[in-house]
């Protein structure tokens, strides 16, 4: 088991989300912060996965920096278990009949989100509590005790990885607007070489497993009227195959699961999770940092019972 992914904090701090202290980044593209994202994978690291060797062409990655699972396994010894999950209140929208809940999937949240955020921020001019992107899991078949689905923890209760879930972002947006959002994610596919052929994977590829598949959820899967948006967007890059539920790593597959979220609904991730630095990109900066604190004291957020705290 793992504890959770930011610094374990103590008790006197446990009520309260706290936020990640690192200086603001310079303001990057998109194209930059996924090129950023790109360089800090592994040249020349292998990969071995369905016995194929994946090298990746960015910068080599320090000797030092460990993979998420790693650095959240060196991180037992440095806390305890904590108690509550919180879950997301959706903010009150204006035109809301215009809106949908869509999820999108691939290697660690963390990243993800943030650039969903500073889409929202840009194409919608959300800030604040308007921000509707939050990380979380979808795309098991089981649910623990109470409907509750938690990150890895000491107890092992309700593992999203024993319930077959996969980590994602979900966002409620104008359903004009699935379109720039599925752009976004299908550029944060990166291409990897490989002896004879080239794929395009996740950003992550030391994180493996079925945690991390890639995965899209819409109101009615492939049958969903927002389904040729994303296949627009996709412009044939990824394979796309309707989901049913608990399925493996796609990595080196060049596959990505689209979900039917009626039928595997999407699962909010503890606040620590929330607008949470990358281990693979600069600081995202106190102000990203501090959006599960405004969330949090505005009730947006709130506690759903999992093991650990904020």
């Amino acid at each position: 088991h793992f504890p959770p992914k930011s610094m374990i904090r103590g008790s006197s701090e446990a009520l309260r989300p706290s936020a990640d202290a690192h200086q603001s980044p310079q303001a990057m593209s998109t194209s930059s912060r996924v090129a950023l994202a790109r360089a800090a994978c592994l040249l020349g690291c292998v990969l071995v996965a369905g016995g194929l060797s994946l090298k990746n062409t960015g910068t080599q990655r320090r000797p030092d920096t460990l993979s998420r699972r790693d650095a959240l396994v060196n991180g037992v010894a440095k806390g305890a278990a904590l108690a509550g999950l919180l879950q997301t209140k959706r903010p009150a929208l204006a035109d809301e009949g215009d809106l949908v809940d869509v999820y999108f999937g691939s290697g660690c949240f963390w990243h993800t989100q943030h650039e969903f955020v500073m889409l929202e921020k840009k194409l919608l001019g959300r800030d604040g509590t308007k921000l509707t992107a939050r990380t979380g899991y979808a795309g098991g078949k089981k649910q623990g005790d109470a409907g509750r689905v938690c990150y890895h923890n000491l107890q092992g209760i309700a593992d999203y990885g024993r319930l077959g879930h996969a980590e994602a972002v979900a966002l409620q947006i104008p359903r004009q607007s699935i379109g720039d959002f599925a752009n976004l994610y299908f550029e944060m596919f990166v291409k990897y070489q490989i002896p004879g052929m080239d794929v395009y994977d996740r950003a992550d590829p030391m994180d493996k497993g079925p945690e991390y598949r890639s995965i899209i959820g819409l109101p009615g899967g492939m049958e969903s009227p927002l389904f040729p948006a994303i296949e627009k967007a996709n412009n044939g890059l990824m394979k796309l195959v309707a989901g049913a539920g608990n399925e493996p790593d796609t990595l080196l597959k060049r596959l990505v699961y689209v979900m039917d979220s009626n039928a595997f609904p999407f699962h909010v991730a503890e606040v620590y999770h929330q607008f949470h630095n990358d281990f693979q990109s600069p600081p995202y900066g106190k102000a990203y940092n501090n959006y599960r604190n405004i969330l949090f004291d505005e009730g947006v957020l709130k506690s759903t019972g999992c093991p650990d705290t904020v």
